[in-house]
């Protein structure tokens, strides 16, 4: 992961690059709209209150790579991040997940985040206070002799560490811990409550005593694991973990909402279901806007929050959310449709290309593929066809199309060690031709 202010709005496209074919635009907006959150900490106090993220829908079919950039967003960047669906919402008054949950879930991962960037700081530190520890036990039951000098201590941890006794046993004792209560600010949603409840439950499990000292018998390389951990909590301050957190959850947090189109209404009819969808996006509006959320770790400002939504808007349009949702992402990308170039730059170029997933999987058996770069050409072909003749799925069509491809090979890998299968355009055809020949192509490909 790295940090906003060491890459360029160019650098985040390139990136994304490398696990997105094509999209150049919708990518290009993304790597703008981050980089200006970076901006944005470099302005004075007042003139950084004034500026707002300029929030983002994703419009396109499935499997053109919304979701894909919001995944690798998420992986690139030292930012809290959530991708929800927007169904799993209802509005006020129905039972379900109600929206300000988005935000307490993005408090919870900001909170994670920063309590692992704690443990590894402190990860030396509480390695050479585990393997110390180890050394006392080795020495106190004889199996390293006892010494009096610095140097000759320090090369025993050393080897420690090292893990030249790593599969000795050694027996060690430490205190279980109790529970942490954890209260904090309750806010509407039931998850809320329910941890509250396993608190209370875990808490009372204890019976008001004090930690309990516990003994195990492990093996030296599992005995420093499990210490460490012990050992790097001493390190943390949960109270700065919180103030960290939550001040990057409003100043950089980031949340994907999938499936927006599937809560806009349509202008033909009106339903129940459709004031249920125009519910949710009323109530998804002051969070959007701008609002404080109680969650258990402290009120947060969703002011700052740089909303994406992204939706495939095959039946309803951008324009059928309410009039307020749509004035609050200003900024709309059109993703294309995928073509046969496409689909055989995503074969071929992305860092995790399906090719050598399936080449990775395959070798396993000591079985060895090798694909003829016309084969290629006619599974993308195959794809864009099928694509264009049933509903369009997007990238994902490459993956039953390359299922059903190599079904034979996969279900017979075990007696072909050793063996090299080539994947030519003849083979394409003989493997899939009833595919092509039917029309009901749906009943072979999905």
């Amino acid at each position: 992961m790295k940090d906003l202010d060491l890459i360029s709005a160019r650098e985040i496209v390139d990136e994304l690059d490398k696990y997105v074919i094509g999209q150049h635009r919708a990518k290009k907006i993304i790597a703008i709209a981050l980089r200006n959150r970076h901006r944005r900490m470099l302005l004075s106090e007042e003139m950084r209150d004034e500026i707002a993220p300029k929030n983002i829908i994703l419009i396109g079919s499935t499997g053109v790579g919304k979701t894909e950039i919001a995944r690798r967003i998420s992986k690139l960047f030292k930012a809290p991040f959530i991708k929800v669906e927007a169904t799993k919402y209802t509005e006020v008054g129905y039972v379900g997940r109600d929206v300000e949950s988005m935000v307490r879930d993005l408090a919870a991962q900001s909170i994670h985040m920063v309590r692992d960037e704690q443990l590894q700081l402190n990860d030396a530190k509480a390695s050479d206070i585990v393997c110390s520890q180890i050394y006392d036990i080795l020495k106190g039951d004889g199996r390293l002799k006892e010494t009096d000098s610095p140097r000759e201590k320090e090369h025993f941890i050393d080897r420690i560490k090292k893990g030249d006794y790593d599969d000795w046993f050694v027996e060690i004792e430490f205190e279980s811990k109790q529970p942490r209560m954890n209260l904090g600010v309750l806010g509407t949603d039931m998850d809320d409550l329910s941890s509250v409840m396993d608190n209370l439950k875990d808490a009372f499990s204890f019976g008001g005593k004090k930690n309990k000292t516990e003994k195990k018998n492990m093996k030296i390389k599992d005995a420093i694991k499990f210490l460490k951990e012990n050992e790097s909590e001493k390190f943390i301050d949960e109270n700065t973990v919180r103030d960290i957190a939550l001040e990057r959850v409003q100043s950089s947090g980031i949340i994907f909402i999938d499936e927006i189109d599937k809560i806009a209404g349509k202008n033909n009819n009106s339903s129940q279901n459709d004031i249920s969808r125009e519910g949710v996006q009323r109530d998804i509006l002051p969070i959007v806007e701008g609002t404080k959320v109680n969650t258990k770790y402290g009120i947060i400002d969703t002011t700052h929050i740089l909303f994406i939504a992204a939706g495939a808007f095959h039946v309803s349009k951008p324009s059928d959310l309410i009039p307020e949702l749509q004035g609050r992402f200003p900024l709309r990308v059109e993703l294309e449709d995928l073509k046969a170039d496409d689909f055989y730059r995503i074969l071929t170029e992305p860092e995790n290309a399906l090719i050598k997933q399936y080449k990775a999987l395959l070798s396993t058996e000591d079985v060895n593929l090798e694909f003829d770069d016309k084969a290629l050409r006619r599974i993308s072909s195959i794809a864009e066809e099928v694509n264009r003749n049933l509903e369009n799925i997007g990238a994902r069509r490459l993956h039953t199309i390359m299922e059903n491809l190599l079904e034979d090979v996969s279900f017979n890998a075990d007696s072909m060690h050793g063996q090299t299968v080539k994947i030519t355009e003849s083979y394409v055809d003989e493997k899939l031709q009833d595919t092509l020949k039917n029309q009901d192509l749906s009943s072979y490909i999905l």
